[in-house]
């Protein structure tokens, strides 16, 4: 075990974010903690730092544990440069380093001691070789170069660093520290794609533990082996990735369904037989059964989800088939190009993912179609009745002095209502005196919420977003998926979210940050497993023709990826249906198996239980004598007999409630 958090509470006023959490992580584990934004993730990570305390529960770390957490906000050593602050991770190394290269001089001069000398230089130069001395530049070098960090910038003082930039560097330092545990909050926030997949291939190979907060689904499920949801203040854990965690957890919620109707039909039978036979002949037996549902463990009704937001996008005007042609486009500044050669159709319906790493000119080309900029050469075209609204990733186009609903009512027609406007923002999440807020005072999710609102709202046929689902938690993000798969408009969307690529784009626009682009017909992983089968050269233009959403792809390799992502359309309504199926089938092999055996009648059942109730109450008393506390090896066994029995008891209460429910409903 590395740490334990047992039934911890917190509470800040009178909100309580956690009530009853409990966590475990031990040596090698790779997890996901997973939940709404508020839910109490960051506040856990607190707890595990020992930042936090908890007002109620446990938390047990390990001895000399070596926590490394991923702050939002990093601070460096004023004066150092992005090398130098990658390298202090190194600290211990640095100054065995420093010692030999002064004993390296002494011995130069022949000293006295010069046998001591070089006794103590063979010490270090052992210690030095031991702890990764000679490796440790290369290691610094390579994650720099990972995260995105370009060799020329090495020299630059961080304190010219954007906070992105900071950020990624706080997450270098963190990686070459190698602490027992890694805790990193949201540590895709500030990466490109690239970055993303470089982080996800050390993470796949990082041998110590870490626990990630993290919007990202992709990047769950290639790292993570284990999610944890954070839901009403408590923690569930669940085996396998993010793809596993939605299948099992909709599997628990289906079997808790089942159990509690059962239940409750067991409740309703037994209570008719007490009242019916309470003071008749089977008076003992009715007393019995009523104790019996008095220590029943009640199994809880499952809660309906929390809303999400309702991104329902409403019925728009039908643009022309071409509703997008861009030829031979060439976009940037004068100064300096970003992308050229750009050339695809996008056709009525169809969505535009485009990608690439910061810099690289995504936002530019989107703005160059908007007319906002300049084309450098080429040209991109707009077809019939088109109408376009922008989602800008700055939400620039929010006026901070207004309410939510006199933002929202820019885009309304003067004949709409207040109470009209209420209604369409409560599908948003503002509710009540929410409406009355001032932009200025909401957070980022609450700003992305009203700016998707007011574009939604002006019923435009043509989207462009850039980072719709940066300010989003996951089940907001699920909700504007859904929203946009069934739009019937154009889509052109800006986004390192690979998940939510995979769900809405029907092509990819891929810029290098070279001055290089490429164009792809179907989704992002359709794309990534076709560069990575050597679908194109990294620097060449390949554009390719744009298709309707039925038509088939030009290349064989295309062929395929169009018929996987098909396929993963049509399975992604019943993601996890099937497999739940198979499982209930089996668990209804297993039941029918079970009821073949010699089935035993609640009163055999009620008289263990009786049994096994006076032998805990006889070794609860035990336990609670001095002496036996002072006796280890007799309080551990009277420990464990007590375990074993409690185990017992509980076992003869489940099957009480199986056989009274089978003989209730014969």
């Amino acid at each position: 075990m590395l740490f334990r958090l047992s039934e911890v509470h917190k509470s800040y006023g009178t909100q309580d974010v956690l009530r009853g959490a409990s966590l475990q992580v031990n040596p090698g584990e790779h997890v996901g903690l997973v939940g709404r934004n508020g839910a109490g993730k960051t506040t856990l990570f607190r707890m595990i730092t020992g930042e936090e305390t908890p007002d109620r529960g446990d938390v047990v770390r390990m001895r000399g544990l070596r926590l490394g957490l991923l702050e939002q906000h990093v601070d460096f050593e004023p004066g150092t440069t992005v090398h130098e602050s990658a390298l202090a991770a190194f600290g211990h190394l640095q100054q065995i380093e420093h010692e030999m290269h002064e004993l390296e001089h002494r011995m130069g001069e022949s000293p006295d001691d010069l046998d001591a000398v070089l006794a103590r230089y063979s010490d270090l130069q052992h210690e030095f070789e031991r702890e990764g001395g000679f490796e440790y530049s290369a290691r610094a070098e390579a994650i720099l170069l990972g995260l995105g960090f370009a060799r020329e910038t090495w020299q630059l003082e961080v304190e010219k660093l954007s906070g992105g930039q900071k950020n990624r560097l706080g997450l270098a330092r963190l990686l070459l520290a190698e602490p027992d545990t890694l805790l990193l909050d949201e540590p895709t926030n500030h990466l490109d794609v690239a970055g993303v997949e470089w982080l996800e291939e050390f993470l796949s190979g990082y041998k110590s533990a870490y626990v990630i907060i993290s919007h990202d689904r992709y990047f769950l499920d290639r790292c993570c082996r284990r999610i944890v949801e954070v839901e009403l203040g408590r923690a569930t854990s669940y085996n396998g990735n993010y793809s596993d965690y939605l299948v099992e957890r909709e599997e628990r919620r289906e079997a808790q369904r089942r159990a509690y109707e059962n239940q409750q039909h067991l409740i309703s039978k037994t209570e008719d037989f007490i009242r019916r036979n309470l003071a008749g002949q089977k008076t003992k037996q009715a007393k019995s059964r009523r104790t019996m549902l008095a220590r029943m463990e009640r199994v809880e009704a499952v809660r309906a989800d929390a809303s999400q937001g309702n991104f329902q996008l409403k019925g728009v005007e039908r643009t022309g088939n071409q509703t997008l042609i861009v030829n031979d486009l060439s976009v940037g500044y004068p100064d300096k190009v970003l992308a050229r050669g750009i050339t695809f159709t996008l056709m009525r319906g169809e969505c535009l993912g485009v990608i690439g790493p910061n810099g690289s000119g995504k936002t530019t080309f989107v703005k160059t179609l908007l007319n906002k900029l300049p084309p450098l050469a080429g040209e991109s075209r707009w077809g019939s009745k088109v109408q376009v609204g922008y989602y800008a990733q700055q939400l620039d186009d929010l006026d901070d002095r207004n309410e939510i609903i006199m933002e929202l009512r820019r885009v309304a027609p003067s004949t709409v209502t207040a109470g009209e406007l209420r209604s369409f923002l409560a599908q948003f999440l503002f509710t009540g005196d929410d409406v009355y807020k001032h932009v200025r005072d909401l957070s980022g999710g609450e700003k992305g919420r009203l700016a998707l609102a007011k574009l939604i709202y002006s019923r435009v046929n043509v989207l462009v977003l850039d980072e719709p689902t940066n300010h989003l938690d996951i089940p907001s993000r699920e909700a504007l998926e859904e929203a946009l798969d069934a739009y019937d408009g154009t889509i052109i969307t800006i986004s390192h979210d690979r998940y939510f690529l995979d769900r809405v784009s029907t092509q990819i626009l891929a810029l290098d940050g070279r001055g290089s682009a490429e164009h792809y017909d179907g989704d992002y992983t359709g794309y990534h497993d076709w560069k990575a089968a050597g679908g194109a050269v990294a620097a060449q233009v390949a554009p390719a023709p744009a298709k309707e959403k039925t038509a088939p792809a030009t290349t064989s390799e295309q062929d395929e990826a169009a018929r996987r992502k098909d396929d993963a359309r049509r399975s992604k309504g019943a993601h996890g249906k099937g497999k739940g199926e198979a499982e209930k089938s089996k668990g209804g092999v297993r039941l029918v198996k079970k009821s073949k055996a010699p089935a035993r009648t609640p009163e055999q059942i009620e008289s263990e239980i009786a049994e096994a109730e006076k032998r805990l109450t006889s070794l609860s008393d035990e336990l609670s004598k001095p002496e036996v506390a002072r006796d280890q090896s007799r309080a551990s066994r009277l420990n464990e007999e007590y375990r074993a029995t409690d185990e017992r008891l509980r076992a003869l209460y489940a099957e009480w409630e199986r056989v009274a429910a089978e003989a209730a409903s014969a």
